[in-house]
């Protein structure tokens, strides 16, 4: 039994990468199914966002490379290429790093609280998809555990920093007021939520929220008094925003250099501030290379988040420290499993020695033998078949010169 993670994030691969890598929601649960179906595997859990791609094993072999050849087969990826840009977390390492995930401390933004919301959804889908066992479920509800720890034991989500709030802190700092510019925001999800909010609390006045869905986009907009419209109306509202955010899940880009073309010109050039928190992306790249085009993407936003976060480094520090000792005992419980067989099997023997040896005084005590002679008997047959099988391979070991086993009996037996 090993525990194993493999993955690649914002640090390890560009988002030219981690793009292809990305299992959408209606690929997840086939993924999920078909990875455990392969050999050797026994539980998985995938975390996949715009920065990351994790996979969880318990599996027979302590090596990854099964999991990797299926990673490179299902999203038909260039082996050496993804190879580059993965991380390996055997064991402890494993269990370390899905606990500084989930409390934020691997994050672009240190600290920043989505990932935990991203992680438990990620294991809900797994544990519903019936890919998850004791491992995985104890090793989640562990890591949910010290998250919330984390966030109340030190202050490393004291300061309101994320992607979403990156994003608006850039437009702040191109923009001298806000207030006057109108949003396009493509998406309705928790990004872009988390995004509108900041935006309302800057000033902005004008938001125009386009989705796939118009209910979703609806309901997002009847808390920020905004305007929903359908993804298919984006061409024609284009040329309104000063300012467009696109965070979907969409595997295909949603807004095409042709569209913002057209929209310049209806503007008469007048520039378009552009943020893309998709992966894959949902604006071409090639949109960044018009005039009056100024794009961005989630990897272009490492700077500004950098400054935001050296009030988070000393939180970061004694999260750590509680992580370590989480660490610590979790593996105790995962060593412990080892034991367990063995100890079952042991205790069966002992039972099925004492039953045999209770059948027997049994029979004597019924054929009217004397008790106390019984009793004695009884006593000096298990004592003997008890000491038995350790005698014997005690003598082993003393012949092969095995002097391990010997100081473990020692240890065991508590003779020292």
């Amino acid at each position: 039994m090993h525990l194993i993670t493999i993955g690649l994030n914002h640090e390890t691969a560009p988002v030219a990468i981690r793009e292809q890598a990305v299992f959408g929601p209606e690929k997840l649960v086939p993924a999920l199914q078909d990875l455990t179906a392969q050999r050797d595997i026994d539980e998985t859990a995938i975390l996949s966002t715009c920065n990351r791609t994790e996979i969880y094993c318990r599996q027979q072999q302590p090596d990854g490379q099964a999991v990797v050849k299926w990673l490179c087969q299902f999203h038909a990826l260039e082996p050496q290429q993804l190879q580059e840009c993965l991380y390996h977390h055997p064991e402890e390492e494993a269990v370390k790093h899905a606990f500084r995930v989930a409390s934020g401390l691997d994050s672009m933004v240190l600290g920043e609280p989505q990932i935990l919301g991203q992680m438990k959804t990620a294991f809900a889908t797994a544990h519903k998809a019936g890919t998850t066992g004791k491992i995985l479920n104890r090793l989640f509800q562990n890591t949910f555990s010290v998250a919330k720890q984390v966030r109340t034991d030190t202050a490393i989500g004291a300061s309101a920093v994320s992607i979403a709030y990156a994003a608006v802190d850039l437009a702040k700092k191109i923009f001298a007021d806000l207030g006057t510019k109108t949003v396009l925001l493509i998406g309705a999800g928790e990004t872009i939520e988390l995004v509108a909010r900041h935006l309302t609390n800057n000033g902005v006045r004008h938001i125009i929220v386009a989705n796939r869905s118009v209910e979703r986009a609806e309901l997002l907009t009847s808390r920020i008094s905004g305007e929903a419209i359908a993804l298919s109306e984006l061409p024609n509202r284009l040329a309104e925003a000063d300012i467009i955010i696109a965070s979907t899940a969409s595997t295909l880009p949603i807004l095409g250099k042709g569209a913002v073309e057209s929209a310049l010109k209806l503007r008469r050039h007048k520039p378009i501030f552009m943020v893309d928190l998709a992966v894959p992306r949902d604006i071409e790249a090639e949109v960044g290379g018009l005039a009056d085009i100024f794009l961005y993407t989630v990897d272009d936003l490492k700077q500004i988040i950098e400054e935001n976060i050296s009030s988070r480094r000393d939180a970061a520090d004694e999260a750590e420290k509680i992580i370590a000792l989480e660490t610590i005992r979790f593996m105790h419980w995962l060593r412990g499993l080892n034991a367990v067989p063995t100890i079952r099997s042991f205790r069966k023997n002992v039972d099925d020695l004492r039953n045999a040896a209770l059948e027997q005084a049994y029979r004597q005590l019924a054929a009217g033998e004397n008790p106390e002679r019984i009793i004695e008997i009884l006593a000096h047959n298990l004592s003997n078949k008890f000491a038995h099988a350790p005698s014997q391979a005690l003598k082993q070991a003393d012949n092969e010169g095995n002097s391990r086993l010997l100081s473990a009996a020692r240890k065991l037996f508590m003779l020292d």
